[in-house]
């Protein structure tokens, strides 16, 4: 595969941390997914320096990449995988560990989505599956909670008029604009990448939705949705302030501190200029206070927002717990969004009803009148987004002064 065009997937390089020893930098490349590429006799065709960049908008810049809406020649959004820079991509395993980077959203206008994600995606693309020659150089391989049908290939196979979907846990460690931010797992009853057909999938145009073997929604940490208007948005009126770029970090605890213990807390903390910022506390009447996502906080906010517990069902943070010790791929994307238009994460959705009429329809200030596709694209192309110095390690490794400080904070 790829013999038209040779691949020059941009360097990323990564960093890992210890306590003890600090952190170490650990080659790595992005490479740009399968369905984005040109396809020859059923090869995936390389993409080139240049076309990275020009055709792609994807461009390396000083510690990780940037992604630009739509690129000088037209496209439009993009979604790459972290590779070891060469058969495979690059595996985490983050449960008792921590996640950490830096981010710049300040041009993601509402409508956009600049997404940092985890799929258990396989390590090598599906290589060797069918007729797959390609593999994860080639970015093959894709799955998420969504069970996309959108996938062109899989399993080696071309998925004939969307026939299948192709499921995986999820964790959705940063899906953002300028003004709404949100972080979810999705957990599965599956383990892998799943091909599926029919009521597994879950389809929603189908009334399927909590009936596959996803959970599509999640349990999702929105400070706006959670009653936290301010907390997140542009200027210094927020404790955030999306005009400029910010760390992000996000812990997988355990019950017991260990790496054996069950996943039992995701918490995250952020900091800018120099400041430690907690994640937003709940203001919510009927969610406990707390400002982290735990099995207790999933289920009383799936109750006070009227919604389906398909997280519980699906086995909660001890599904998602088995995944991250399974290990992960990093999903690294900006898009926009044809069927409802980002509002579930900007606006208030369903769109439907009217909002305010129950908790948890608000989930961003966006009114929707300014995010379809075709107003985005023309307005926002030349929006990017920057996701640069990415650490991962032991809990407390990656922004040491940030954890003790943050220990403070929340005793």
């Amino acid at each position: 595969a790829g013999t038209m065009t040779k691949e020059a997937s941009p360097p990323m390089a990564v960093k890992h941390c210890t306590k003890a020893a600090g952190c170490s930098v650990e080659k790595g490349a992005v490479t740009l997914d399968a369905n984005w590429r040109v396809v020859h006799e059923g090869a995936a065709d390389g993409v080139d320096a240049q076309g990275y960049e020009k055709t792609y908008g994807i461009r390396t810049i000083s510690g990780g990449v940037e992604l630009q809406f739509v690129s000088e020649g037209g496209n439009v959004g993009s979604r790459v995988y972290l590779t070891d820079g060469e058969e495979s991509y690059k595996v985490f395993k983050l449960k008792n560990r921590e996640f950490a980077f830096d981010v710049d959203v300040a041009s993601l206008a509402f409508g956009l989505n600049g997404a940092l994600y985890f799929v258990e995606m396989d390590v090598a693309g599906g290589k060797g599956t069918g007729d797959n020659e390609a593999g994860a150089r080639f970015g093959t391989g894709y799955c998420d909670a969504q069970c996309p049908h959108d996938i062109k290939w899989m399993d080696g196979e071309a998925n004939v008029d969307g026939l299948h979907g192709m499921c995986c846990f999820e964790m959705d460690i940063w899906e953002a604009n300028n003004r709404a931010s949100a972080f979810t797992p999705h957990p599965c009853s599956i383990e892998g990448a799943y091909r599926c057909k029919g009521i597994e999938c879950g389809d929603g145009d189908k009334n399927e939705r909590y009936r596959g073997v996803c959970d599509k929604d999640g349990c999702d940490f929105n400070a706006f949705r959670m009653g936290q208007e301010h907390f997140y948005g542009v200027g210094q009126d927020f404790a955030l302030d999306t005009t400029k770029p910010m760390t992000v970090v996000t812990q997988f605890l355990t019950t017991d501190g260990t790496d054996q213990g069950d996943l039992s807390e995701i918490r995250r903390f952020y900091v800018q200029e120099g400041r430690v910022i907690a994640n937003a506390d709940v203001n919510m009447q009927g969610v406990p206070a707390g400002n982290s996502i735990t099995d207790a906080f999933c289920s009383a906010q799936k109750g006070v927002f009227q919604d389906s517990d398909s997280h519980a069902d699906k086995g909660g943070l001890q599904k998602v717990g088995e995944a991250l010790d399974r290990g992960l791929v990093l999903v690294l994307s900006l898009w926009d969004d044809n069927a409802t238009e980002m509002r579930w994460l900007d606006a208030s959705f369903p769109a439907a009803e009217p909002r305010g009429s129950r908790p948890g329809l608000a989930r961003g200030p966006c009114d929707g009148s300014t995010s379809s596709p075709a107003q985005v694209r023309k307005e926002h192309g030349s929006a990017t987004v920057k996701y640069t110095n990415i650490m991962y390690g032991e809990i407390g490794s990656t922004t040491p002064e940030g954890a003790r400080r943050l220990g403070a904070l929340l005793v």
